[in-house]
């Protein structure tokens, strides 16, 4: 049997080895490295799609090799609908990624070491079903955004005034060095939570195994449980931008290169989110019941307050971070509903986001490296000189307030479908905060695209996209349509895989979807 997994898994590391072994000076070389070891990636995860049988349902193309018996740890690899989903996000974000960097001038070679490292370990973490091997791929995943955001990333002046000014100016806020330390901090603080947990998820559990599959038929007390779910919770949701220990991701995200940016809010998020659902859910089936109002509130409070955060941006990265922030909240909020509809589109939301804002990432790249801005009110009427990066930013824009026949849609309605039978509230709030979106978005999409003519004397060199720029942006632009207007190609996966771990937590579920 093929080992699709271990080929989607460590296609981008043997890139990266190779990398090593190139000259700098051999940048088209280089280049074509990094794109081959993502395309090998992203082809694999369509092969574990398009085979994924979702009438058997369950894992599939199952890895498993003992590490060190004694202690339980083995490479066990295998994916139910849920990892299907995630690492097809996974193949195609790196992919469009590797192309949406190719005119990267400051040492490409490190730049692709480290970026094929990373989504190394993002794919071994949504492939795992070792705890230590998650924990293992799951620190890959983080560190190396530190070296990726600290050379590689730009700086923004932010005003020194009111009452913190003395700390803006003493940690030199606005600065790459100080997002990338305040990332790197912040998201050690969740690791080592995350970790507590999972040792204590060891030791709880009756066979003294890692492997999540053990852990889900362990007998966890109740009181562990509910003392451990929030501990998890917030360690993974540290990651997943959860209020209010999400105050270093639109830093992040504003400061980080075009194709870091399209990873850390396509699929690095994401890493929380699943691991808020796939280890503290499933695995504290008691402690999440315990624990779901809570997660429901501060997913609330995610969505509206990363909207209107969005709202009053007026730097284009910055409104994109802060849209980020309120659309994990999305994410969020369908897991803690605890209802077939509500995870389908947790999951759903995960995809749909990942391939948005990471066209929108690669779109504000684009704007970026030709008008040299990225203040929306400075600029106008961009449209009328690149109109490709104007439709695909629209497309973009439009899947991020929820439009119908995009992603987007499908995503928020489960969401909101979920909340309504849940919390009736919790689906007011979130609508208001899918209203609010439309709102930042629509203005940012005509203040900078249809709104009057450019400058010409200010923005001298604009263009359209140009030879592997147009590659992100048709790959992602399709994807948003395809599964707007065809979403069964992956929810059917995902459902199969729902029914099983909600089963776990709300009991048994009947056809329709209910308990």
């Amino acid at each position: 049997m093929t080992a699709w997994l271990s080929l989607v898994v460590w296609a981008p590391f043997a890139a990266a080895l190779v990398l090593l072994l190139l000259p700098a000076r051999a940048s088209n070389a280089v280049r074509l490295v990094a794109v081959t070891g993502a395309g090998t990636s992203l082809a694999g995860a369509i092969a574990v799609a398009l085979s994924y049988d979702r009438a058997l349902g369950g894992v599939q193309f199952r890895e498993y090799q003992p590490l060190v018996p004694s202690l339980g740890i083995a490479y066990d690899l295998g994916v139910d609908g849920w990892g299907v989903c995630l690492i097809l996000l996974t193949g195609l974000i790196i992919f469009a990624g590797t192309w949406a960097t190719w005119t990267l001038k400051e040492r490409p070679k490190e730049y692709y070491i480290l970026l094929l490292a990373l989504v190394t370990g993002v794919f071994g973490v949504f492939s795992s079903l070792d705890l230590f091997l998650f924990f293992l791929f799951y620190e890959l995943a983080v560190l190396p955004m530190y070296l990726l955001i600290g050379i590689w990333g730009s700086s923004k002046a932010i005003p020194e005034q009111g009452p913190f000014a003395f700390a803006y100016r003493s940690l030199h806020v606005g600065r790459k060095e100080y997002a990338a330390m305040k990332l790197t901090l912040m998201l050690l603080l969740g690791s080592a939570l995350i970790l507590a947990g999972i040792l204590t998820l060891y030791w709880a559990g009756d066979g003294r195994s890692f492997s999540m599959e053990d852990l889900a038929k362990a007998s966890i007390s109740t009181s562990t449980q509910r003392w451990l779910f929030p501990a998890l919770w917030l360690g993974f949701g540290t990651l997943a931008g959860v209020f209010p220990f999400h105050t270093w991701s639109p830093d992040g995200h504003a400061s980080a290169p075009t194709a870091t940016s399209m990873l850390h809010a396509g699929v690095l998020m994401k890493l929380g989110a699943y691991g808020v659902i796939r280890v503290g859910m499933v695995l504290l089936p008691e402690g999440a019941q315990a624990w779901a109002w809570v997660v429901g509130v501060v997913a609330v409070i995610n969505v509206v307050y990363g909207a209107l955060s969005a709202m009053r941006q007026t730097d284009l990265k910055y409104i994109v971070a802060y849209s980020s922030v309120s659309h994990m909240g999305v994410v969020m909020l369908g897991a803690a509903t605890l209802t077939v509809d509500g995870w389908n589109g947790a999951v759903f939301q995960m995809f749909a986001h990942g391939i948005m804002t990471g066209l929108l990432f690669a779109l504000v790249g684009l704007v970026y490296e030709k008008a040299h801005d990225r203040e929306i009110f400075r600029m106008g009427g961009f449209g009328k000189v690149m109109p490709g990066i104007a439709v695909a930013f629209t497309l973009a824009a439009l899947s991020s307030l929820g439009m119908p026949g995009s992603s987007g849609f499908v995503a928020e309605f489960l969401v909101f479908l979920g909340a309504f039978r849940s919390h009736p509230w919790w689906a007011v709030a979130g609508i208001l905060g899918a209203w609010i979106t439309a709102v930042y978005v629509l203005r940012a999409v005509r203040a900078i695209f249809w709104g009057p003519g450019p400058d010409v004397d200010r923005f001298p060199g604009l263009s359209d996209a140009r030879g592997p720029e147009w590659v992100a942006l048709y790959l992602l632009g399709l994807c948003i349509a395809l599964f707007g207007l065809w979403p069964g190609l992956i929810l059917d996966a995902i459902d199969s895989t729902t029914l099983v771990h909600l089963g776990r937590i709300v009991g048994p579920i009947v056809a329709g979807g209910t308990p």
